[in-house]
């Protein structure tokens, strides 16, 4: 076995959310998830795990329907999904996501430099977790607690 940390390309400015999946009909189920949200510029890619093993992509904005797929492509894993967002936060329908009846599990939803770290064997690959961001730096002190507080409730997910 071989393991790789693969890449992922997240929409500047924008989110994306990776995961596991079982069923050719995730790709539709993840767009009527995403096309809920008001404003939401999505594109989503499944990867499919027998039969033909395509790609199969939905969405409604053609760039972000490009860089799921390329996504797809590069970590090249049955069964994983990708979605990429933009003017929409992930918060807003990752409940969903984790409800959609053929999804596993989610892997990260982040606007964060991130990585996949990729399996390699002779039956084909797989995704065993992600590498989202940088580590921690330092305990958050009283100043940064309090502005983390303040941007919460600017963002308007925290009240008071």
């Amino acid at each position: 076995m071989n393991l790789n940390a693969v890449p992922l390309t997240v929409p500047a400015g924008g989110n994306l959310v990776v995961g596991q999946s079982h069923f050719i009909k995730t790709a539709e189920d993840l767009a009527e998830i995403a096309a809920a949200v008001p404003g939401a510029r999505f594109g989503i890619a499944f990867c499919e795990a027998s039969g033909p093993c395509l790609i199969r992509t939905e969405g409604n904005d053609p760039g972000l329907i490009a860089i799921a797929a390329g996504n797809a492509q590069r970590v090249g894993a049955g069964h994983t999904f990708y979605v990429a967002l933009q003017d929409v936060f992930p918060l807003t329908m990752l409940n969903a996501i984790k409800a959609c009846p053929e999804v596993c599990g989610v892997h990260c939803a982040t606007g964060n430099p991130v990585q996949a770290i990729v399996a390699d064997t002779e039956q084909g690959r797989g995704v065993l977790g992600v590498i989202d961001g940088a580590s921690p730096a330092a305990v958050e002190d009283d100043a940064a607690r309090a502005e983390r507080r303040r941007l919460l409730r600017t963002l308007g997910y925290k009240r008071g």
